[in-house]
């Protein structure tokens, strides 16, 4: 157990690395990694999804100041880790993320468009 948990942190150390890199770093490292902690990170990771989509819908943009990587680094974010988790299965997991992260771009893109878009 204290492995999986171990694999799907991205960062131990005080103070943790600058934000980008750390997550550059997360990635590459599912390709490396057990199936478990790949199955036990897309759960969590599509859960973490799903959160910031929920508020989204509720906070707008708001929601992006939560956050260090700020809201393009965030979608980059999301979208890499469905191609990292793809390259290793394309379990349901990773299909229902590549759902509510592409859901979550479409909303940004309209309402970063403004009213003429909707």
């Amino acid at each position: 157990m204290a492995e999986i948990v171990d694999g799907c942190t991205d960062a131990d150390s005080v103070p943790k690395p600058p934000w980008r890199p750390r997550k550059e770093t997360y990635i590459a490292h599912l390709a490396t990694t057990t199936d478990s902690v790949r199955l036990v990170s897309a759960a969590d990771k599509l859960h973490n999804a799903r959160a910031i989509l929920t508020d989204y819908l509720e906070h707008g943009d708001d929601v992006w100041s939560r956050f260090n990587g700020g809201r393009d680094e965030i979608l980059w974010y999301y979208r890499a880790l469905v191609f990292a988790f793809r390259q290793c299965d394309a379990s349901s997991l990773t299909n229902e993320l590549d759902r509510t992260a592409t859901y979550l771009e479409q909303l940004v893109e309209v309402r970063s468009a403004g009213p003429s878009a909707t």
